[in-house]
């Protein structure tokens, strides 16, 4: 069986050898990198992100990641993003009163979780989008890892003629948040499958069996 070629984009941010690890453990071939042509040329990127949105895309656009996600998505190519790299994926960032844009691929605005405690660090339950295949076959008390004291919660996105609802998966700490999004070749959660042990492999098994 070949597995599935799996670039993690090096732009400076992220758990990149755990990312690394974890998909080789599901079943990828995997190489990290900031090489435009094999982002590019990749069955599949995964774009990881740790730390602030503003020197997330800082970083991303050193390495012309908005256009790599771009020129991929524009050619139906998967892209998957990891906590900060699925914020960026986002409108905006709203960071210490600093607005600083995001990819843009969908519309909305990362900020401050409403909490009394952050950052929101541990175990979560989460509400999976109806028909999600980033999580089935997986029980609806799986706990997944999230470390962010940001993230998006209100989605902006609707459906238009001809355009497929995006699947929405959402949890709670203090409010309801985005958790996970699935959009066609786009897809993003905000909680890291790579440090989710069980849970997390069999997400980024059924993220390999899209590309």
């Amino acid at each position: 069986m070949v597995k599935p070629d799996v670039v993690v984009l090096d732009y400076g941010s992220g758990n990149l050898r755990s990312a690394e690890r974890a998909l080789e453990r599901a079943g990828a071939a995997v190489t990290v990198t900031s090489d435009m042509s094999a982002a590019l040329e990749a069955d599949g990127l995964v774009v990881p992100g740790v730390g602030a949105f503003a020197a997330c895309m800082d970083g991303l656009k050193g390495v012309h990641g908005d256009r790599i996600i771009a020129r991929r998505l524009s050619g139906g190519r998967p892209v998957l993003g990891i906590c900060v790299g699925m914020q960026i994926l986002f409108g905006k960032g709203v960071e210490h009163g600093r607005v600083t844009d995001g990819c843009g691929e969908w519309p909305g605005t990362v900020d401050r979780l409403e909490a009394p405690v952050l950052p929101h660090m541990g175990w979560n339950t989460v509400r999976a989008a109806e028909d999600s295949v980033l999580f089935a076959g997986l029980d609806p008390e799986t706990r997944f890892y999230f470390v962010h004291s940001y993230g998006v919660r209100h989605w902006e996105l609707e459906p238009g003629p001809g355009f497929a609802r995006p699947k929405v998966t959402w949890s709670h700490h203090g409010v309801d948040f985005v958790a996970a999004v699935e959009n066609g070749p786009l897809m993003a959660t905000q909680f890291h499958p790579e440090k989710s042990g069980d849970a997390g492999q069999a997400l980024l098994r059924n993220w390999l069996g899209t590309l």
